[in-house]
């Protein structure tokens, strides 16, 4: 980056400032350039983007308004089109595919998406909208009863289980937590790397909280602990057995000279990575980091996590860190 104002070089700071959004002042944490040269400030596409992310991130969430991936998932949950819930809900196709396109809904219609996630409720909406013929409406009611019913419901309470409340917030990077990305998260490491237990852990943290650090937003919507061998996704062995145990690795046991037992993670054939998951951003944001740690030792990436202010302040207690450490970042 060079300076607009004289082309020589310039230094990236970071402050505290409150910016105003709707009538309404929120704190983030603000990135700018200053021209080395003459002092002068600006910022970029890239830095106006994580400057405005905090803002309606802390927006969404004081008001309880779905974020963009949520609003799809609603509308995928009960089989629709874009168009034909824009039609139900009574928003304009425009404005709702706004939405689901990362456009901050007014606090009245953030309320109205967050109630329909309850299949009661969409029913009733439903009922009324006067939008389907007779038997597109019977064949939605079934959808909808098979959801009240409880559709994949044992799926979903074991990934509530394993990475807890799925409503976006500081502590999961503002991302609903989704234990299929993460399974292929830690497929993407085998692939690469090969990496025993305590390093995959360390790179999945560093990813996460590297596309913080980039977006506002990180890749799986994990939850991230401090424990004294560094920080570490929250049920981290639950989550390994399920990578495991739905044939996406193999964890090898690995036996050393020294009498101790590792576990060593590695493809085991029968799946590939899924690119479709993840956004350009995330896929670069994992090959940034297997390159940059790839050669690491465990002991190498270990002591380098110890450096990370989210790790050190937060290991005692071992408390749950909040994704705003991504900014902090020490080793990317």
């Amino acid at each position: 980056m060079k300076s607009p104002f004289t082309g020589g070089e310039v230094t990236l700071q970071k402050e505290h400032r409150t910016l105003s959004y709707r009538k309404e002042e929120f704190e983030v944490l603000y990135h700018f350039y200053v021209c080395n040269d003459s002092g002068e400030q600006f910022t970029d596409e890239e830095l106006d983007a994580i400057n405005i992310n905090q803002v309606h991130n802390k927006y969404r969430t004081k008001y309880g308004i779905p974020f963009p991936e949520e609003i799809i998932e609603i509308r995928e949950k009960y089989g629709l089109s874009a168009s034909k819930m824009s039609e139900v809900l009574g928003f304009g196709v425009n404005t709702y595919r706004a939405y689901e396109a990362g456009e901050v809904p007014s606090v009245s219609n953030g309320k109205f998406l967050q109630q329909i996630k309850d299949a009661h409720v969409f029913k009733s909406v439903l009922e009324s909208s006067n939008q389907f013929e007779e038997d597109e409406l019977q064949k939605l009611e079934r959808k909808i009863d098979s959801v009240r019913r409880g559709w994949k419901a044992f799926d979903s309470r074991y990934e509530q289980f394993l990475l807890g409340d799925k409503t976006p917030n500081e502590f999961t990077g503002y991302r609903s937590p989704h234990l299929e990305k993460i399974a292929n998260m830690i497929l993407f490491f085998a692939e690469q790397a090969k990496p025993y237990k305590t390093k995959l852990n360390k790179l999945l943290f560093y990813s996460d909280f590297y596309h913080y650090k980039k977006t506002c937003f990180s890749i799986s919507g994990a939850r991230y602990k401090a424990i004294q061998m560094g920080p570490v996704p929250k049920n981290f062995g639950g989550i390994f057995d399920y990578a495991v145990n739905h044939n996406f690795v193999n964890a090898d046991v690995v036996y050393f000279e020294n009498g101790n037992v590792g576990e060593q993670f590695v493809p085991n054939g029968q799946k590939s990575f899924d690119k479709s998951l993840f956004i350009l951003s995330e896929i670069t944001a994992l090959e940034d980091i297997a390159a940059r740690f790839k050669q690491d030792s465990v002991k190498e990436i270990i002591d380098k996590s110890h450096e990370e202010p989210a790790w050190k302040e937060n290991v005692d207690g071992y408390k749950e860190i909040d994704y705003r450490y991504g900014f902090d970042l020490k080793s990317v």
